[in-house]
């Protein structure tokens, strides 16, 4: 070591420490993974794997899609918030995250809410949630896009107007009325501004059954043949696919019912998970739907995102967030 430059000596002090040696490692392992392919830890379910209904879809992505290869997909969530973190785009963060997609948000409502109820809600100017989207659109590559709480009418044909001025990447709409507690998140004069402004441009709604109801004018399903023929009459109201989420009707498993453009419909049944950890279940499918659209099918995204979703049902006993209705475990899969 005698002569050596002390720049030398010092790197070589500091590549022996033991959390430098840990990410030397790390980096190494990494570089390993992108020479051999880079691995796609994102959920998988055995329903994307080799079915018919699968196979149908794999070759529908875009040529956008196609294109993208490794690259990290930039994801923007129009949403309300929720300072317990459980729903919101504080959840839509975290399953873009989890999705391996790079979030970003742009506020339309600040909610005072917690895991037992909403207590109060702020919507903010339309013309301050339209700034919000063109500060991320002017200067951010937007792979795909989720609405969830809207509020207002004003806010929902803000939001419209700005997604055309920038012919937005894929939008995923959670049409989000009513809280977990069931405390209304909307003015009841936005349902219209939502069904006219926001569905047409969708490429993917995902209400439950009270909102589907709401959407229609009429009562909510209560069949699963009822579900069917709601779910058309979603998909005339202009959205290119309706996922119409089943978990309200009683039974073991919950069914959803996805409808696409070519007037096909398909049931996803996945088993019920006994836990009071639901908050945020819609807000979390939507946006993990999104995280995924820009690199694979449109059923493809659905099929991965509810077993995502039923994964962190499922590890949500190991939080212990609240005395309501608990947040799901977004992150099982990093954290275990």
């Amino acid at each position: 070591m005698r002569g050596a430059p002390a720049w030398r000596l010092e790197r070589r002090r500091r590549a022996r420490t033991p959390a430098r040696a840990e990410v030397a490692r790390r980096r190494a392992r990494a570089g390993r993974r992108r020479r051999g392919g880079r691995p796609d830890r994102r959920p998988t379910d055995d329903v994307t794997r080799g079915s018919p209904t699968a196979q149908r879809h794999n070759h529908n992505t875009t040529q956008h899609n196609e294109t993208r290869g490794n690259m990290i997909a930039n994801v923007l969530t129009i949403a309300g918030t929720d300072p317990t973190g459980g729903a919101g785009i504080q959840a839509d963060l975290k399953a873009f995250s989890a999705m391996r997609a790079y979030g970003m948000a742009a506020i339309t409502a600040v909610v005072a809410q917690n895991t037992t109820g909403v207590r109060s809600f702020r919507a903010l100017d339309p013309a301050f949630v339209a700034d919000q989207i063109d500060a991320v659109f002017d200067d951010v590559a937007v792979h795909a896009v989720k609405i969830g709480m809207i509020a207002t009418a004003a806010i929902a044909e803000a939001v419209a107007a700005a997604l055309a001025r920038h012919r937005a990447a894929p939008v995923v709409l959670d049409p989000v009325m009513v809280a977990k507690s069931g405390d209304r998140l909307l003015d009841p004069d936005a349902v219209d501004a939502i069904r006219d402004k926001l569905v047409p441009i969708s490429t993917l709604i995902t209400p439950n059954l009270p909102e589907a109801g709401v959407l229609l004018g009429r009562s909510e399903p209560r069949t699963l043949a009822e579900m069917h023929a709601a779910a058309a009459e979603l998909h005339a109201l202009g959205s290119r696919w309706v996922l119409l989420k089943g978990g309200h009707l009683a039974g073991e498993r919950s069914v959803d019912v996805l409808r696409g453009p070519a007037a096909a419909t398909v049931e996803l049944s996945a088993p019920r998970v006994a836990t009071n950890n639901d908050h945020g279940t819609g807000c979390t499918l939507s946006a993990a739907i999104a995280a995924l659209l820009p690199s694979h099918s449109v059923e493809d995204s659905v099929c991965q995102a509810k077993a995502y979703l039923s994964d962190a049902l499922a590890a949500s006993g190991e939080l212990e967030v609240g005395r309501g209705h608990g947040p799901v475990h977004h992150f099982h899969a990093l954290w275990n």
